[in-house]
C-alpha cells in the first residue's frame, strides 16, 4: 500500500483553484521531485501533504502506516529561523515535539534519538553551539537531523538548499540521496532539474495541473521530460561526475 497516494486531488483558496488533477502514489523507498515554474501550485500540493490544506476535490490519503504528525519537514528558511537563539541539540530535540504528546520532558529514548541524528549527519562536534552562528549548509544539516527525528518514514523537503553556495548546495542533496539509499522516503520540491533528474527515482511536473508524473527515466522520454532535458543535460552529467559518479551513483544520462 503507499504511503501517499492522490486521486484527481484540486487544491485552491478561497473558491479559486490553484491545483486539479493530481494523481499520484508515494511508495517507501521512492525519492520524489515536484518541480514547476513558480506559482505552478508546488508549495500548495506540499501543505496538503502536510495535512495543512484540505482537499477541495479529489483524495489524498495516507497508508502504509504513515500519521500525520509522523512527517518529517524541512521548510525554507525564513531569518527569523536562521536567527533562532537555541542550541543546535535543542533545535534537533525540538524534532520529538510530537512524540513528547503532553508529557513535560523529553524522555531518555528521545534523546538518544536526537543525537543519533546529529551523528548520521555529522554535527556533533557543534551540539552545543547557537543555531544562528552556524553557516546556511550547517543549519540546514541542524534542520534536517531536526527533520529525522520527526520522522523515520517520510521527509518532505521544501527548497532545501535555497541559498546555499555551489559546492555546499552539491553536498548536501549527496547527503539526501544517502539518506534515500538508506531507506528513507523522500519528498522534494525543487527548481534545479538536474539535480532532480540525477538524484530522484520519480518525477512529478506541475504547472496548476499534473504535466507529468512517472519515473525519472520515463520523464525523459517523455516531450516535457525532453523539451526540460535540452536545457540541462550537460549540467546534470557534470553533477553526476563530480558528486554521484564517485559514490556509484544511479544515473548517467545520454539523450
Amino acid at each position: 500500500m503507499p504511503l501517499i497516494e492522490c486521486k484527481n486531488l484540486t487544491l485552491g483558496y478561497e473558491g479559486k483553484t490553484v491545483l486539479e488533477g493530481v494523481d499520484l502514489q508515494v511508495n517507501r523507498g521512492d525519492y520524489l521531485c515536484i518541480v514547476g515554474e513558480n506559482g505552478s501550485g508546488k508549495s500548495t500540493l506540499m501543505k496538503a501533504l502536510l495535512g495543512l490544506k484540505a482537499a477541495s476535490g479529489g483524495s489524498l490519503v495516507y497508508g502504509d502506516g504513515l500519521k500525520k504528525n509522523g512527517i518529517g519537514y524541512l521548510p525554507q528558511q525564513t531569518t527569523i529561523q536562521k536567527d533562532f537563539p537555541a542550541s543546535v541539540y535543542e533545535v534537533v530535540l525540538s524534532g520529538c515535539l510530537g512524540k513528547r504528546g503532553l508529557l513535560p520532558f523529553f524522555s531518555a529514548e528521545q534523546k538518544r534519538l536526537a543525537k543519533e541524528n546529529m551523528k548520521r549527519l555529522g554535527i556533533s562536534d557543534i551540539a552545543e553551539k547557537c543555531y544562528r552562528e552556524l553557516s546556511g549548509g550547517q543549519q540546514q544539516r541542524v534542520l534536517l537531523a531536526r527533520a529525522l527525528c520527526a520522522s523515520s518514514d517520510l521527509l518532505l523537503l521544501d527548497e532545501p538548499v535555497s541559498g546555499l553556495d555551489p559546492v555546499v548546495t552539491n553536498e548536501l542533496y549527496a547527503l539526501i540521496s544517502d539518506l534515500n539509499r538508506e531507506g528513507l522516503t523522500v519528498i522534494m520540491i525543487s527548481h534545479d532539474i538536474a539535480a532532480a533528474v540525477a538524484d530522484a527515482t520519480h518525477i512529478l511536473h506541475l504547472s496548476h495541473t499534473a504535466l507529468f508524473f512517472g519515473t525519472t527515466e520515463k520523464y525523459l522520454d517523455s516531450e516535457i521530460g525532453r523539451r526540460f532535458a535540452k536545457r540541462t543535460i550537460s549540467a546534470i552529467n557534470n553533477y553526476t561526475n563530480n558528486i554521484i559518479g564517485n559514490k556509484g551513483g544511479k544515473h548517467r544520462w545520454k539523450h
